[in-house]
């Protein structure tokens, strides 16, 4: 049990760290930071800015929701609640980087 939940805690840690080099690497190129913005001059920009909002998600959440806290005083369960959507999603994300990562080392 206590394996279980260690496995899960480090799938998502490496869902979040995913989605914040990814969400860095954004906005090192653009740079303004990454939104959930999706208007796109063609095609593959929309599809890009949808790819990366996909992995990226976390990122912008806790970044909006921090942000919130400081700067608009939201009430403390805005944070958490919006921390509890990134764990998942960051969960979610973590386990294709982990496949991903097992794939390029050969282990499936």
């Amino acid at each position: 049990m206590f394996f279980d939940l260690l496995l899960v805690g480090y799938i998502a840690c490496a869902g979040f760290v995913a989605a914040g080099v990814l969400g860095s690497l954004y906005q090192l190129v653009t740079r303004e930071p990454p939104r959930f913005n999706f208007a796109g001059e063609s095609v593959m920009a929309f599809l890009t800015g949808v790819v990366m909002c996909i992995f990226a998600g976390p990122f912008i959440i806790m970044r909006n929701a921090i942000r919130g806290r400081r700067m608009e005083n939201r009430p403390l369960g805005w944070l958490v609640a919006s921390s509890t959507i990134a764990g998942m999603w960051s969960m979610c994300s973590g386990i294709m980087v982990m496949n991903v990562a097992l794939v390029l080392v050969g282990y499936s």
